[in-house]
């Protein structure tokens, strides 16, 4: 009796969980990933983390599936991207213009602190809760640069440095105390860029005009009841409250499903067909550098190499399956040579004839637009941060500190030039015309390709380069970008380009099974060529000291500066 008990019981569940209505719930307490777990390392620190493809896929198939009644999404502290939050703003936006519940719940935007990004999310949806003792920090955006000439001149270090143009930056804060003319202007159009997009966002979602949301802003940060007042919030309330408002409004009988969790379940249903065409799906996620990609064992995020990466582009253009490649870049840049390497597979795919559709997340600036540039389209979003056509180069030079440590050197050498990057003495007038001779070959190499791959002239594409930094929507009026939007978009129109069906399915590449992981690839054009490794050699956690120190190796193509937006 008892046993029969436990099996109807069994069978109810199984029937519930099939045909009870769903709420959807996503936790960015943790944050979200962007890039694929194509390492050993990475596949595991990823194995409890929600992957932003998977939740945007599975708000896409909730929209046309009547059992899913709502969404209910928890904003934690843990920072994301702006691109990233536009992103999923979007997928919001969509899945409430199909009728379903959207509700926004944190403890707190900011505890008293930043939470512009943050609140900018949680905007887009329907409602929005806030814990009684939770706060909005609405307070704008804050774009700070430090300068360490004073501090490394009384080390007794001094940098020898080249950029090209005024706008590339990231130079400055080894050889100025202040900001130049051109560095101010950069930034302060993208501070300017970045808050008319959170303005037209907060007001759309909100209902409230442009103009009373930049009065708010100036007075943020609000404690919780005056954001109620102030119509940021529409309740302050605790999980619970909120969870079982949820629930009277989608029925007793609602079941919780976690996004990640929905979209895998429809994966199962549609499992692939052998000799089905497919996008293929190539993420470039981090500092760009000779070899393979990979991360450290200590931290301090992956890097994009270029192996790796071409060899994911050679796979897709020697696959048959594979009818057009979405690739997914989010880098700062790095290395010029291992940019223009992949930059390379990317006019051979286009050549196949396979369409190349590039969309761009948080970052793709410098060696970043570098490897986008040749792309049939490039779609960003408008607060991707872009362009950054320049180049930088030279070294410390740190004779007096030693002497005042009382280190001595001696260097015995062959060639002229042999000893020119010892950091212990300055370049000769010799040696700094070659590292000028270098920078104007990498400027004028990027340059060129820009306005090739843009369709711009050469003068146009100098104007738009020389260094500076834009965002996606600064970009897109320029002529670097061709749409604004998303991954989504950006599968789409890779469907159309391809000629293929609307439901055509997308396939992280190279797809590889455990044997083909665990053995060696057979030569270079084996497809398991595009797995990633552990990196050794990496600086760990301390990589983003170290860049802010000058010791970043990834190479001229780089970013100037830290850029997150919180």
């Amino acid at each position: 009796m008892d046993a029969t008990k436990v099996i109807t019981e069994t069978v109810d569940r199984i029937r519930q969980r099939r045909t009870a209505p769903l709420v959807l719930e996503l936790d960015l307490t943790e944050g979200l990933t962007d890039r694929p777990p194509t390492d050993p390392l990475g596949a595991v620190l990823s194995m409890r983390k929600t992957r932003l493809t998977d939740v945007l896929s599975g708000l896409k198939r909730a929209r046309q599936d009547s059992r899913v009644k709502g969404l209910i999404v928890k904003i934690g502290t843990n920072p994301l991207g702006l691109a990233m939050v536009q992103e999923l703003r979007q997928a919001v936006v969509r899945f409430r213009a199909a009728g379903k519940l959207t509700v926004v719940f944190a403890e707190t935007f900011g505890e008293f602190g930043a939470g512009t990004v943050p609140y900018y999310l949680a905007s887009a949806f329907e409602r929005v809760y806030l814990q009684p003792s939770g706060d909005v920090g609405l307070t704008g955006v804050s774009l700070e640069q430090r300068f360490v000439r004073g501090a490394l001149g009384k080390l007794g270090v001094e940098y020898e440095l080249g950029q090209r143009h005024e706008y590339k930056t990231a130079a400055n804060m080894f050889t100025q105390d202040h900001m130049t003319e051109p560095h101010r202007e950069s930034i302060a159009r993208i501070a300017e860029s970045v808050t008319e997009q959170v303005v037209a966002g907060v007001a759309e979602g909100r209902g409230i005009d442009p103009a009373k949301v930049r009065e708010l802003i100036d007075q943020g940060p609000f404690i919780g009841s005056e954001a109620v007042d102030a119509g940021l919030v529409d309740r302050l309330a605790y999980r619970d409250e909120v969870y079982d408002e949820v629930k009277r409004e989608t029925g007793p009988d609602s079941l919780l499903l976690y996004v990640a969790r929905y979209h895998r379940g429809g994966l199962v249903k549609k499992l692939p067909h052998p000799g089905e065409q497919v996008v293929a799906l190539i993420q470039a996620s981090g500092a760009i550098r000779l070899g393979r990609s990979g991360r450290s064992p200590l931290g301090g995020g992956g890097a994009v190499g270029a192996d790796t990466i071409s060899a994911a582009l050679r796979a897709a253009r020697r696959d048959d399956h594979v009818k057009a490649v979405v690739f997914r870049v989010d880098s700062p840049g790095g290395s010029y040579v291992a940019s223009d390497t992949i930059w390379r597979e990317v006019v051979l795919l286009r050549k196949a004839g396979k369409p190349v559709v590039v969309s761009m997340g948080d970052l793709a600036a410098s060696g970043g637009y570098f490897i986008s540039m040749a792309a049939d389209v490039i779609i960003a979003q408008p607060g991707t941060l872009t362009g950054s056509i320049g180049v930088f180069g030279g070294k410390p030079v740190i004779g007096e500190l030693l002497d005042k440590i009382g280190v001595t050197s001696e260097t015995v050498s062959e060639g002229a030039n042999a000893a020119m990057f010892s950091p212990s003495h300055g370049f000769s007038e010799a040696q700094w015309a070659r590292v000028n001779a270098w920078l104007d070959r990498i400027y004028d190499d990027f340059v060129g390709k820009v306005a090739e791959g843009r369709g711009l002239t050469r003068d146009r594409a100098h104007e738009l380069a020389r260094g500076r930094v834009w965002t996606g929507s600064d970009a897109r009026a320029g002529g670097l970008v061709d749409e604004i939007g998303g991954l989504e978009d950006a599968l789409e129109l890779a469907r159309k380009r391809a000629g293929l069906a609307a439901d055509a399915p997308v396939r992280s590449y190279p797809k590889l099974h455990p044997l083909e992981r665990l053995r060696p690839p057979e030569s270079s054009e084996d497809r398991s060529a595009a797995l990633a490794r552990v990196r050794l050699e990496a600086w760990g956690p301390l990589a983003r000291l170290s860049g802010e120190l000058g010791l970043s190796p990834y190479g001229p193509l780089i970013l100037p500066g830290t850029w997150t937006i919180h």
